[in-house]
């Protein structure tokens, strides 16, 4: 990549704000807006948050780990960084676009790095239609929710919830249930990027249904839509030897 003009920022942990301290000491201070290339000190909820705010923005994200997990984070090492940079790899990522109804007719939009997932709101189990580019293919799910994540987002929330891990570049999305019990041992299905996926909340009146894009909660959904954005992109720096498809690769084989 051209020369980096590196901006730093970093979340409110004190370990992170004093690494962005000493590397703005070390490089200099330079506002996000004339900058090229984002260094986020942190973990993975702050690079999401960062990522969020680059959406859309000729910007590279370059993630070095001052948090308490970092998947998405490269090896804190303040020496040398602009060759290291300079040297990394590009992972461009496209967003979840999810449209979602409340009981008030309200439309929702939001976008989502990882997962868009629908959550029961009481000790009630959520009941949901799942229809596949405009086919129905469940007519009842019972469960605690259901989410839609992408390859970057599998191995988040969605592997917690024994979905599966999806390799960069496979152009896949991980349907998975959360807590399923009807059909009891479903496991949900893998698709490819370009699929619509939308859910019905049935009996929403008596089984509230909340749906949450990364960290943008709608309450009270009756459908949602999701679909990738392509017209929206981030884009990921990593060191060569620990980029982001080998780390997904190796999360496969860690017990």
């Amino acid at each position: 990549m051209a020369k980096p003009k590196i901006a730093f920022v970093s979340s409110s942990a004190p370990k992170a704000r004093c690494a962005k301290t000493k590397l703005e000491a070390m490089y200099g201070a330079l506002d996000p807006d004339r900058a090229n290339v984002i260094v986020a000190l942190g973990g993975d909820g702050f690079m999401l948050e960062t990522l969020h705010r680059c959406l859309g923005r000729k910007i590279a994200v370059y993630g070095m780990n001052r948090g308490s997990v970092g998947f998405l984070m490269n090896a804190f090492e303040p020496d040398d960084l602009p060759r290291r940079i300079a040297a990394s790899e590009t992972t461009v990522l496209n967003p979840l676009l999810m449209t979602a109804t409340d009981i008030h007719g309200t439309c929702h939009e939001a976008v989502a790095i990882n997962e868009v997932a629908l959550f029961r709101e009481t000790s009630q189990t959520a009941k949901v239609r799942i229809e596949v580019d405009g086919i129905a293919r469940m007519k009842e799910l019972i469960c605690d929710g259901v989410l839609v994540a992408t390859a970057a987002g599998s191995t988040a929330y969605n592997l917690s919830a024994h979905g599966p891990i999806l390799p960069i570049g496979s152009r896949s999305l991980a349907l998975t249930p959360i807590s399923a019990f009807r059909p009891r041992r479903w496991r949900g299905a893998i698709l490819p990027e370009d699929t619509r996926v939308s859910f019905d909340v049935l009996d929403h009146n008596k089984r509230p249904v909340s749906a949450v894009a990364d960290s943008t909660e709608v309450r009270d959904v009756v459908s949602v839509e999701i679909a990738c954005d392509e017209s929206r992109a981030v884009r990921l720096l990593f060191d060569p030897e620990h980029n982001l498809e080998e780390r997904i690769l190796n999360e496969q084989f860690e017990s």
